[in-house]
Parts: C-alpha cells; sequence; structure tokens
C-alpha cells in the first residue's frame, strides 16, 4: 500500500490533534444534550439558510455514458446502472486527473451566490474517496495520476473566505469487500457478508478520523443507510463516536434510519441533528424540527454532459425563498467535470441567485419560519426584533390593484422595500395589514417588502 506524507497532512494533525482527544461520552449522555447546549452547535447552520451541494468523482469521467452507450439515471449512480464490474470501474482512477480544479474559485462561486457553507461528496456509493486515507488505496491520492487530496485544499479556502465546509459520506460502499451486490446483481442495496460488519464498521470510523484529518468539517452529511445489514442501534452507537472526535459536530439523520423516502423525516425518533427532503419543499415545513432540502439545478447530481434540462434562476431563487419561509434550509447541487470545472449553466444561476441575495439577503439569513400559510403572492420570513417582530414579504405575483394584504394582525410601524428601501403606506383593518405597493414590481424574481409590526 502506497501513502503519501504531506505537508498539509502534517499540519492537520497538530492542528486537530486537541479536537480528537476530547473525552468521551456514551450514546446516552450525547444524547442528554439540553436545548441550550443544542441551540449553540445548531446555531450557524440554522442562521445560514442556504448551502452549496458538490457531487463529484469518478463518475464525472464517463458523463452518464458507458461503452459509447447512454445510460438512464443520474451521473454518479452509473456503476449501479450500468452495472459496471468493480474491477472495470476501477480502471477510471487511472484516467482522474482534475488538473482545472481550483479550491479558490469553487469557493468563490459558492460565496458570491451568497451561499455560507458548502456540503462536498468525501465517498459516494463506490467508495472512492477525495480525501487521503490510510484505511484504503481506493483514494484520490493512492489510485490516481493526480495524487493530491481534494478536500484539504477546499477546506483551507473556506476558512480563508468564511464559509463552513461540510462533507458527504455514504454508509452503503459498493467496493468494500465486505459488501456485495443485492437483489438481481444490482449493487443498491448491498448486502454484508456473513461475520464481516465489524470489520466495516470498523473502517468507517477509520475513515471519518482520516476525514478530519483533512479537513475538519463541520456537518457530516451521511447517505445510503437503507441496506438493511445497517441499524439504527448501529447508527445511534456511530453518532456518539463522531460526537466524541467532535463535540460541536452537526450530522443528517441519514446516519440512521430517520427519513421516510425522499421526505426527509420518517416522523419517529432517530439519531442525527436534522431532517433531508431530496428535490422537494414540505408543503408545511417540518415544524419544531431542522430541516434542510436538497436539490438539483438539472436531473442529476454528479455531472452527465447530456443532461440539458436546467432550472430557471427564477425557480431556484425561489426554492432558496420557499425553504426559508417554512423553517428550512436550502441545499442547492452542481457537479463539476471530471477536469474540476463547476459547468457554465451552474455558475451563471449562482450568480444570478448571489446577485439577489446582495440586495435581499437580510430576509434569508437567520430568519425564521413565516407566522402564516402560504399566501397568493408568496412568501414571508420573519425576525424579532427590539420587541417588535419584522416581516419579509417575498412577492412572487404583484397585485394587480397595487394593494398587498397580509393575514397578520397587529399595528404597523413601518413599512418598505428591502432592496431600496422606500418607505411604503401601511394600515391595519380586520386582523391584516394592507400595504400599497408601487405599480410595478421592482424585482422579476421576488421584491421583498419589509413590514414592522408589533
Amino acid at each position: 500500500m502506497r501513502k503519501r506524507t504531506t505537508g498539509w497532512r502534517l499540519l492537520a494533525l497538530l492542528v486537530l490533534g486537541t479536537a480528537l482527544a476530547v473525552p468521551p461520552v456514551s450514546a446516552e449522555d450525547v444524547c442528554r444534550e439540553t436545548k441550550e447546549q443544542r441551540d449553540a452547535r445548531m446555531a450557524w447552520w440554522r442562521d445560514a439558510r442556504f448551502g452549496m451541494f458538490i457531487h463529484w468523482g469518478l463518475y464525472a469521467l464517463p458523463a452518464g455514458e458507458w461503452n459509447g452507450r447512454p445510460v438512464a439515471g443520474i451521473g454518479e449512480w452509473i456503476m449501479d446502472r450500468a452495472n459496471i464490474p468493480v474491477k472495470d470501474y476501477e480502471t477510471l482512477a487511472g484516467q482522474f486527473n482534475p488538473a482545472r480544479f481550483n479550491a479558490a474559485e469553487w469557493v468563490r462561486i459558492a460565496k458570491d451566490a451568497g451561499a455560507k457553507y458548502i456540503v462536498i461528496t468525501s465517498k459516494h456509493h463506490d467508495g472512492f474517496c477525495l480525501f487521503a486515507t490510510e484505511t484504503t488505496d481506493w483514494d484520490v491520492v493512492d489510485a490516481t495520476p493526480y495524487g493530491k487530496d481534494l478536500l484539504a485544499p477546499l477546506a483551507a479556502e473556506c476558512r480563508k473566505q468564511g464559509l463552513k465546509l461540510c462533507t458527504y459520506y455514504s454508509i452503503m460502499d459498493w467496493h468494500h469487500p465486505a459488501q456485495y451486490r443485492g437483489s438481481e446483481n444490482r449493487y443498491n442495496p448491498t448486502k454484508m457478508h456473513e461475520g464481516r460488519k465489524t470489520e466495516y464498521m470498523d473502517y468507517m470510523k477509520a475513515q471519518m478520523k482520516d476525514l478530519f484529518r483533512s479537513c475538519d468539517p463541520e456537518v457530516l452529511w451521511f447517505d445510503g443507510e437503507w441496506p438493511d445489514w445497517y441499524t439504527e442501534a448501529d447508527a445511534r452507537e456511530l453518532y456518539a463516536y463522531l460526537r466524541n472526535l467532535k463535540p460541536r459536530l452537526i450530522i443528517n439523520n441519514r446516519i440512521g434510519k430517520g427519513r421516510k423516502g425522499m421526505e426527509g423525516l420518517s416522523g419517529e425518533e432517530y439519531a442525527g441533528d436534522f431532517g433531508t427532503p431530496e428535490q422537494q419543499i414540505p408543503a408545511t415545513g417540518i415544524p419544531g424540527v431542522d430541516w434542510e432540502t436538497c436539490m438539483t439545478m438539472n436531473d442529476t447530481w454528479g455531472f452527465k454532459k447530456n443532461d440539458r434540462n436546467w432550472k430557471s434562476l427564477e425557480t431556484l431563487t425561489r426554492n432558496l425563498i420557499d425553504s426559508a419561509s417554512k423553517g428550512g434550509n436550502y441545499l442547492l447541487n452542481v457537479g463539476p467535470t471530471a477536469a474540476g470545472e463547476i459547468p457554465a449553466a451552474s455558475v451563471e444561476r449562482l450568480a444570478g441567485i448571489g446577485q439577489w441575495m446582495k440586495a435581499n439577503g437580510e430576509s434569508i439569513y437567520a430568519t425564521q419560519a413565516s407566522p402564516f400559510a402560504e399566501t397568493p403572492w408568496g412568501r414571508c420570513t420573519q425576525k424579532s426584533l427590539r420587541g417588535k417582530t419584522r416581516l419579509y414579504l417575498h412577492v412572487f405575483d404583484w397585485p394587480a390593484g397595487g394593494k398587498l394584504v397580509v393575514p397578520v394582525a397587529g399595528k404597523p410601524v413601518g413599512a418598505s422595500l428591502l432592496a431600496s428601501g422606500a418607505r411604503l403606506d401601511a394600515a391595519a383593518e380586520n386582523d391584516a395589514v394592507t400595504i400599497t405597493l408601487p405599480p410595478a414590481a421592482p424585482s422579476k424574481i421576488a421584491t421583498v417588502v419589509v413590514l414592522d409590526v408589533e
């Protein structure tokens, strides 16, 4: 086994030594966290509201085709969907050399879009690691001509530019010898060879330590938790192990059995800190629960060269607004090419979101869910400010009569357009506030009206 020791790794070991040497606590002690302790741990994530997801790995090389033929389904699942033998899939590593990868540029794109954190695939279902690890040669350092950790420089740039780096990690592993193909000779879901489960669980734990040394993620975003061999008891033990390694760590509910399909949350007690709806926004949010919806810009997560079904800038921005209005975060995906470039269509849309956020980000960051249900004209977020409530009214459809009726009781003490600061007239009547608007909408995406009530 060939392993390389680099300067960044030695530095990481020194920096993280204290964090990794925390006194152990039991699973029960971890779960006894007080509300105040949990609120402090979750505060930055709740305030952020917007993150950028990155699906990147060897699957970017075939880019949706195998043996000259297009493969149906999402790009990062090509090993399963095309039923590619492990040995054939391994040949992709020898071709992976992302010479155009620029960590500073990736982070700048996310930051300029208004995202506060990045979640990147450290290991997807194919088992390939984008970080240096002592557990396997099936990683970017040892198996590719690139030969360098990809997550360490991304973490350094996130720290430099003020973003949080978080990592995705798959529990299901199509490459690890402890697991094997399930029904119909498909990799999903995997089965576990008898007597090898402990071996694999130890493998994951060792990789977590290497991952912390590489990039010290703020969130561990698990996936691939659905195989029968993995249990909620396994999840709780793993959750406690990870929180012992890093007490401030935030972990999603896919570490365990806490989701129900794409809805993101089963409604039952589960290991993990937040629910994970996928490709959808719950109609009424998930009251009393932290949650984050992850969505694609087109139809796939990993790069697929023939997927050009791009969502509009209006749709993507309104999804962000809709998520915040229901008390959730929005994790918007990009799938870089094998060369290490984020597709131009993704960059263009992120830049557009960023332009809107520069003028209106106050209405998204550190806000709470709307005090009332969806309205015909748009969505609402809110903040508590010095004895009054500030409502951010995101107007999608401009009222033809120039009157915005807000279903909230209280005395209006000020109304204005957020982007320009222009004052607006507001009057209370019949448990509602009516605001007089300009003749035309200043923004085609969403005009934000600020309303203070007491």
